[in-house]
Order: structure tokens, then sequence, then C-alpha cells
């Protein structure tokens, strides 16, 4: 798996990362990258009272090993797909540690 390439977006402090959320699953995972780079993630929380997006953001934080403050999901907090910002990390670093998350 570790060949796999998914897409992510040099930013102007960071970088962006595009997220399919499944809410209520049995617990929090990477499930796969999907073909157009988008990760595919399973959250233990409900989709409701931001419950799911508050999730996320602690998931992703702890995967990246960064602040809580240095990931915002900046488009589709309502939905299920979601483009994260990833502040004061390169591309390469955020693709080396969700690889390795999925190893």
């Amino acid at each position: 798996m570790s060949d796999r390439k998914f897409k992510l977006h040099d930013g102007q402090r960071g970088s962006a990362l595009a997220v399919r959320v499944t809410p209520r699953a049995s617990r929090n995972e990477i499930v796969e990258v999907l073909d157009d780079g988008t990760l595919r993630v399973r959250l233990s929380a409900p989709p409701v009272d931001n419950e799911a997006n508050i999730a996320l953001i602690e998931f992703l934080a702890d995967i990246l090993g960064v602040p809580k403050s240095r990931l915002d999901i900046v488009a589709g907090k309502t939905g299920r797909d979601k483009l994260i910002s990833v502040v004061g990390m390169d591309v390469e670093t955020v693709h080396q540690r969700i690889l390795a998350h999925l190893g």
C-alpha cells in the first residue's frame, strides 16, 4: 500500500486534504484512498451537533501529530465530502504520515 499515491494540494501556508466521511462506524479509521485521491474515513461519532466534524479533526490531528488548531474544515462542513486545511505541514509530510498510518 505504501506505493499508492493520493492527491494533496500545496496551500499558501500548508496543504489540503480531501476526505469522505462515514459517520456512526464502529471505530475511527482511515479505510482507503479513493481513485481521485480522497481519503475515506469512518468515524464513530454521529453527524449531529457538529460531533462528526469535531471527531474528524481530533482523529486527523492524532494521525498527523499536530495540534487540532492547525486543522480546519474549509469546505463541506455539513456534507460527507470535506476539504481539510493542514496549516504548517507540506504535502509530502502529510502524505507520508497518512501512508504510515495505513501501513
